[in-house]
């Protein structure tokens, strides 16, 4: 009789970790396999084989994967809405080559209060850092809004279009597109000034300023920042002035920082701590400016090269549900994360947060190249022992499983 073959322990190893990355239990996780959690628990286990193609399929469909990310051959592809957030990337920069406000619109636009849906569609999308969603409605959506701002609504077209330009910036800067972010924050400056609202006007001097940090260009940041500041300064008696105030100084303070001028950093980052105190909590123009937010900025300007024992001071009394947006929480746990990591000796704390961080916004942590770095040095530092199997599947919805040693 031919000997039964034995089951291989590295198949279980991957099926419990991409289990566990989703927060699964085994009874869920075999229910949409279609097999018993029984068989799902012995096949985690090594306990029983898992290396024909119809178990590896029924396997690979409940968890969303390929079968070579559970047979382990190959490298680990990215999941599908990552690659679909990267693909739409392309119609993007199109959209905004194309809607050049010194050229006429190409194409009828739907009424403005079926834009006004779709804009709050991606609004959402974006909020909750569905990059892959909101890349694509935002893709038709700016084509539309060019339009309309030639019509008899083109107020309430271009402070919509300002709207969904710097949200696309936000969009394209966290999956590592800073050129295109560029052009995005652009598009919504020649909205902002078509407008002529000063308001606006700050608004898209923010998504410039943070577009050329992502450029690397901090001198051009803190400049076009500062710049604004000063414009904004008197009109702050506008709905909304005070919020994008707040939010240019901490942009200011970010690019403070990269240019090594720590004592100016601190000082914008006071200011605006004062200014959140009188705004409280605020959803202005998606910028979730107030104390929660100002918090979460200082922890990411300090999370670099700064002082990790601060931002893990910052994170115990914060809490990031304060701000109901998937885009600004991310930030909160990944952040933390990366100090953790640099503190040494609290690596296990450091992943928690990390998966938490995925949990939220996975296409923001699958693309981060400074999350990509810190799950590479947890796992050199590792050597496998701490972390277990959670990292392991982090690292390879990441990619980065083969950079350790």
């Amino acid at each position: 009789m031919t000997p039964r073959r034995q089951a291989d322990p590295a198949v279980g190893e991957r099926v419990r970790a991409r289990r566990l990355l989703r927060g699964w239990s085994i009874r869920y996780a075999a229910s949409r396999a279609g097999v018993s959690h029984a068989t799902w628990s012995r096949i985690e286990r090594g306990l029983q084989g898992a290396d024909n193609r119809f178990m590896l399929a029924d396997l690979a469909g409940a968890l969303d994967c390929t079968l070579a990310d559970l047979a382990g051959t190959g490298v680990p592809a990215p999941d599908r809405a990552t690659s679909a957030a990267q693909a739409g990337v392309l119609g993007l920069r199109r959209a905004l080559v194309d809607i050049d406000l010194s050229e006429p619109p190409s194409r009828p636009a739907p009424p403005l209060a079926e834009l006004r849906r779709t804009n709050a569609l991606a609004d959402a999308l974006y909020r909750a850092c569905d990059y892959a969603g909101a890349a694509r409605v935002y893709t038709d959506l700016l084509r539309d809004l060019h339009t309309e701002t030639a019509g008899p609504d083109h107020a309430e077209a271009l402070r919509l279009l300002c709207e969904a330009t710097s949200n696309a910036a936000t969009v394209l800067r966290n999956l590592g597109h800073p050129p295109d972010a560029w052009l995005a924050a652009e598009r919504c400056r020649d909205a902002a000034e078509a407008a002529g609202d000063p308001v606006l006007r700050g608004h898209a001097a923010y998504a410039m300023a943070r577009s050329a940090l992502a450029c690397g260009s901090a001198q051009r940041g803190q400049t076009i920042a500062e710049r604004a500041v000063n414009d904004l300064g008197g009109h702050l008696s506008r709905p909304g002035a005070p919020e994008i105030l707040g939010s240019l100084q901490l942009v200011a303070a970010l690019a403070s920082h990269a240019r090594g001028r720590l004592d100016d950093s601190r000082d914008w980052l006071a200011e605006a701590a004062a200014l959140a105190l009188r705004t409280g909590e605020t959803d202005t123009m998606g910028m979730f400016f107030g104390p929660t937010n100002v918090n979460i900025w200082q922890m990411s300007i300090e999370a670099g090269d700064g002082d990790p024992i601060r931002v893990v001071e910052i994170a115990g009394r914060t809490d990031p549900s304060a701000i109901e947006a998937g885009v600004r929480q991310v930030f909160y746990y990944a952040d933390t994360a990366r100090a953790l990591i640099r503190l040494g000796g609290r690596d296990r704390e450091a992943i928690r947060f990390l998966l938490t961080a995925e949990r939220i916004a996975p296409q923001h942590v699958r693309t981060s190249a400074d999350l990509a770095t810190a799950v590479r040095i947890l796992l050199e530092r590792s050597n496998r022992r701490a972390g277990g199997t959670a990292l392991r599947g982090l690292s390879e919805r990441m990619s980065v499983l083969t950079m350790a040693r």
